[in-house]
């Protein structure tokens, strides 16, 4: 006995197949970590008062240093999270930072991160302030008044 498939069950059948396939991948998601990822404990080795050298023996190359002088190493790292082919967004990134004085000895560290968008100092707690930032409307605002149509005198 052979049964036979009417077109409205094979319509179902595949739509059903093409549905499933489609929200078989749904639930992908890949995290991925870029730049510098530190050892487990490799910062409680490193003690204020540390030679440059010392640090950078426990930490690695740092991602970049400071363009004067050369008295900061800055160790980045970005973590970033992507659901099938949607754009990849940044969740977490991290920046940590050494500063020497002239002779080549540490004197701080700090652990920047990105927190509701502002640079936050995990290890003090604190946000860097710029002084006098514009405000949106100061900046739009600002120069009306300060325009020379016929050029300057």
């Amino acid at each position: 006995m052979r049964k036979v498939v009417s077109a409205r069950g094979a319509r179902a059948l595949l739509l059903a197949s093409a549905m499933s396939l489609a929200l078989a991948g749904c639930g992908i998601q890949q995290v991925s970590r870029h730049g510098y990822v530190p050892d487990e404990g490799a910062l409680d080795q490193i003690q204020i008062g540390s030679s440059k050298e010392q640090v950078e023996l426990i930490m690695g190359t740092p991602s970049t240093t400071a363009a004067i002088g050369n008295e900061i190493f800055y160790y980045i790292s970005e973590t970033r999270e992507q659901m099938l082919f949607l754009d990849p967004k940044v969740t977490d990134r991290r920046v940590l930072t050494f500063y020497f004085d002239d002779g080549g000895r540490l004197t701080r560290i700090a652990n920047y991160g990105i927190q509701d968008g502002k640079v936050f100092d995990f290890i003090s707690r604190t946000t860097p302030t710029r002084g006098d930032d514009l405000t949106f409307l100061r900046q739009i605002f600002g120069n009306i008044g300060n325009i020379n149509p016929f050029g300057s005198r």
